[in-house]
């Protein structure tokens, strides 16, 4: 197969089709820009989950004055009650599984409370008495609460006892909510790409529909036939395929790295090394469906 004129005939049928080309080039573009920030944001997902559930804590909240709820009757915990509780903690049952535990009295979770919500006008109506006193609890294996939980919750004294993964799971319910739809945008949109791949190697073909009857004429093989229109097809989404790993290797660099990083310094992001994961695969996806596309397209035209 002669190369020089396999490019030429490619070239030629670029240039003939440069709107549907350009319109190739942009669709692939956009999908799997999408496909890329899907699989990121699923990256980042599971490495949030990761930082965050290793840091989660178990509150086990003491009654308050004012609490009617749980084993509390409108009493505050007695100190026999609060030494229970943590002779329970530190005993041979629930030790195995803790890491570290500190206690929190009223006048320290009202400065908390003060520094967390220091711009809120409720702060005012706030007294420390309205406060619970807590045990903080880290476990060496933060799947494990529910050990904490069922010991606890039944101790008297003790209004609550809340695992923290619980107010983190909604987020990511969120997060996971919104990386879905971004995977089932870039599908629709991958769908559209690959059907505009196929008509555009059709209107190819049929443009030159009495070369290619020449050519079958003197006996040019199907492979030479149709060499040409793949790799069309396979150019124009290559294109679209480096163009969606730029962008989102740029989304990357200068939004997460240089924007969302330097501001929330406690937050464990995605990096350049996930994002050079991410952009070859994206580009053998585009290149792959580019390829096979072009190549049924023009098989079926020319009923091969």
């Amino acid at each position: 197969m002669r190369l020089g004129l396999v490019m030429g005939e490619v070239g030629s049928g670029l240039r003939r089709n440069a709107s549907m080309v350009v319109s190739v080039v942009l669709v692939t573009f956009i999908s799997l820009t999408f496909v890329g920030t899907a699989i990121l944001l699923q990256m980042q997902i599971n490495q949030m989950k990761g930082y965050w559930y290793d840091r989660a804590q178990v509150a086990v909240y003491l009654c308050t004055d004012t609490d009617t709820t749980g084993n509390c009757t409108g009493a505050k915990a007695t100190d026999d009650q609060r030494k229970q509780v943590e002779e329970q903690l530190k005993g041979p049952t629930l030790a195995p599984y803790i890491e570290k535990t500190y206690f929190q009295d009223q006048q320290q979770a009202y400065v908390r409370f003060k520094q967390q919500f220091k711009d809120a006008p409720t702060t005012e109506f706030v007294k420390p008495e309205y406060l619970n006193e807590t045990f903080w609890v880290n476990l060496k294996n933060p799947s494990q609460a529910d050990v904490l939980q069922e010991s606890l919750s039944k101790v008297a004294g003790v209004q609550s006892v809340m695992d923290q993964r619980g107010y983190l799971q909604p987020i990511f319910n969120l997060l996971n909510a919104s990386s879905y739809t971004a995977i089932g945008i870039a599908a629709l949109m991958l769908i559209a790409a690959v059907l505009l791949i196929a008509t555009t190697i059709r209107l190819s073909a049929f443009s030159r529909r009495r070369e290619l009857g020449i050519m079958r004429l003197v006996g040019a093989s199907n492979r030479f036939i149709q060499t040409p229109f793949v790799l069309e097809g396979v150019i124009a989404a290559a294109i679209g395929a480096v163009l969606a790993g730029g962008a989102i290797t740029a989304v990357v660099w200068f939004f997460v790295r240089n924007y969302l990083t330097k501001r929330f310094s406690g937050v464990a992001f995605i990096g350049m090394s996930d994002a050079a994961v991410v952009v070859p695969a994206v580009i053998v996806i585009g290149v792959v469906l580019a390829a096979v596309s072009a190549s049924i397209a023009i098989r079926r035209y020319l009923k091969v």
